[in-house]
């Protein structure tokens, strides 16, 4: 387990992309991984009826109760429907530049001058985490948290989403009776996750009860509509109101703050160990968006198209280091795959999004490169892949929704760190993905930064 994703990869790549995994036979431990972009269209795409997340990955992941990432069927498309409506929104896309830069004017640039000003290392995966939770709550709850700060305060619900994913990853791997007496002992990884639950239920319920019934939110009133319209009709819903406004929102906060930092975080990696490409993102910026006025400013959504490079880097990014480095499905009905494998009833098939970035057969000898080139088209536009290939922002029907979104804050983002500094690893600092369905920098990504004349 302390290198859990490499091991898959290393296997399903010697196996060409499916292997059957079986545990001693008390355990009844029996899981299908896969990598083989055929059978994650067919699970996905071709069969995704048939593949729900199923009884069992809501059990493992009770802690998100019906929110989108957990739910399924009725429950599922009323999440998606609700989302939809709110991000499609002229209104979300204002709020959303609006809140962008005010952070990266009131908080990131402040802290990343002083840590700077100070030649002191910063973990530069914290201040992306710490900017993207700030974010997503002024977003979704008009609230903003304040843990973007150079004090760096410790606040629960903020460190909790890193916490929680460790132990939800062993519950994948653990046999269920082992977890299960872990939770009820109240011992290891499921001590964590029940102080993690605790901590989001003690910031979002009090969110929650704070808004009074003639000043919703839009995010807020949006859900309590979509509660009350459908709680007589097909949907069943695990809880009260104030169940379904937590869960809700926690799906919205989670892919807020873990999805766009763990992909920056990769990119500053990436991009610092291969100096030639931060040359290049820095040239397109003084091309791009410093000639309007000769100086830094604000840029919006259609200048930030202009970044053609900047995308492609971050979609190479998104390839080596996806933020969710596995999913789980379970069939309803005995299927197939296209490798030939059978899948029986109710069994457990884990899709490595992780490696199909990784696979030879899939990306071609340099798969293992950084190259952001293989993403730009011979006329300059940013080439097409398809999600089955590409399932950083998973595949089918259940694609990320904040897609559009997510490049749009990664953009502001990293064009605005790479303007005004050079960042530079410490000396002797491992950079590894950790054992989470997250892929968070084990070690972090501890760098030193030095301002550039701007």
């Amino acid at each position: 387990m302390h290198r859990a994703h490499e091991k898959i990869t290393q296997v399903l790549n010697e196996r060409g992309g499916t292997y059957l995994l079986r545990g001693p036979w008390f355990f009844r431990i029996e899981i299908l991984f896969t990598s083989d972009p055929a059978n994650i269209q067919h699970i996905f795409s071709k069969r995704f009826s048939n593949y729900p997340k199923g009884t069992e990955f809501r059990n493992k992941f009770e802690i998100l109760g019906d929110g989108i990432f957990s739910s399924d069927f009725e429950m599922w498309e009323l999440q998606r429907r609700t989302i939809l409506s709110l991000i499609s929104h002229a209104k979300f896309h204002t709020s959303l530049e609006r809140n962008v830069w005010e952070k990266i004017e009131t908080g990131l640039i402040p802290v990343l001058d002083y840590f700077s000003g100070q030649g002191i290392v910063v973990d530069l995966q914290e201040i992306f985490q710490r900017f993207a939770f700030d974010n997503i709550c002024q977003l979704v709850l008009e609230y903003d948290p304040g843990s973007l700060s150079a004090a760096l305060p410790y606040i629960p619900c903020e460190k909790a989403f890193s916490v929680a994913l460790q132990p939800l990853m062993y519950r994948h791997v653990l046999p269920e009776r082992i977890w299960k007496l872990q939770k009820w002992l109240k011992i290891g990884n499921e001590k964590k996750l029940t102080e993690s639950w605790k901590a989001f239920d003690d910031f979002l319920y009090p969110i929650i009860s704070s808004k009074e019934k003639n000043n919703r939110l839009d995010v807020f009133t949006a859900f309590e509509n979509a509660y009350e319209n459908n709680n007589n009709n097909n949907v069943n819903f695990s809880g009260d109101l104030r169940k379904f406004l937590r869960d809700s929102l926690l799906g919205l906060l989670f892919a807020g703050r873990d999805t766009t930092s763990t992909c920056i975080t990769w990119l500053f990696y990436l991009i610092a160990t291969n100096p030639l490409s931060e040359s290049k993102i820095l040239d397109e910026i003084e091309r791009e968006i410093i000639p309007v006025k000769n100086e830094w400013r604000f840029f919006n959504i259609e200048e930030s198209k202009k970044l053609v490079y900047l995308h492609a880097c971050l979609c190479e990014s998104l390839r080596l280091f996806p933020p969710l480095a596995l999913e789980y499905k379970s069939p309803i009905e005995s299927d197939t795959l296209p490798s030939g494998h059978f899948v029986s009833r109710n069994s457990k098939v884990v899709i490595s999004f992780y490696t199909v970035g990784r696979s030879e057969s899939v990306w071609g000898k340099d798969c293992l490169e950084f190259k952001p080139e293989r993403w730009i088209t011979p006329r300059g536009g940013i080439k097409h892949e398809p999600s089955y290939k590409f399932p950083a922002f998973n595949v089918g029907p259940r694609t990320c929704l904040g897609k559009e979104m997510s490049f749009i804050q990664m953009k502001m983002v990293a064009a605005t760190i790479v303007y005004r500094y050079r960042v530079r690893l410490v000396d002797g600092h491992l950079v590894v993905p950790r054992d989470s369905l997250m892929l968070h920098a084990k070690n972090g990504l501890k760098v030193r930064l030095f301002e550039r004349n701007v």
